[in-house]
């Protein structure tokens, strides 16, 4: 499992040995968590991703999910050949991070002025499936 997840770094090893600082290289840019955030909400393909209020890239969208499937934390399926389309869903170790989505997700909640209620925002996300 730790070599996978090395793996999914930019540039294939670790800066450091500290746990929390390879994790933040993983998934600590802007986008990543909103990812798995909307994984855990019910989205799975591509353009489900792209209709997310934050309003992501189709390009930041692509590497982020080449990632996370890199780093074992997510897997992909297709779903059409012609095109080619795939969906992605969380592995266990993807679905490990959300204890910690719901921490920052409830702390954001406490002190940040005009954000929701964590369980009202989820129940917005999947009401847009």
């Amino acid at each position: 499992m730790r070599e996978t997840a090395a793996q999914g770094h930019p540039d294939g090893k670790l800066r450091s040995s500290c746990p929390l600082a390879a994790t933040l290289d993983l998934v600590g840019d802007r986008w990543t968590l909103l990812i798995v955030r909307d994984m855990s909400a019910g989205k799975t393909r591509y353009n489900q991703f792209l209709a997310s209020p934050e309003r992501i890239t189709t390009n930041i969208l692509a590497d982020r999910l080449r990632r996370l499937e890199a780093a074992g934390l997510v897997r992909s399926a297709l779903y059409s050949e012609h095109p080619p389309r795939r969906e992605y869903t969380l592995t266990d170790a993807g679905a490990g991070l959300l204890p910690a989505l719901g921490v920052l997700a409830r702390w954001g909640a406490d002190h940040i002025a005009g954000t929701a209620d964590p369980a009202t925002a989820l129940a917005t996300l999947r009401s847009t499936l």
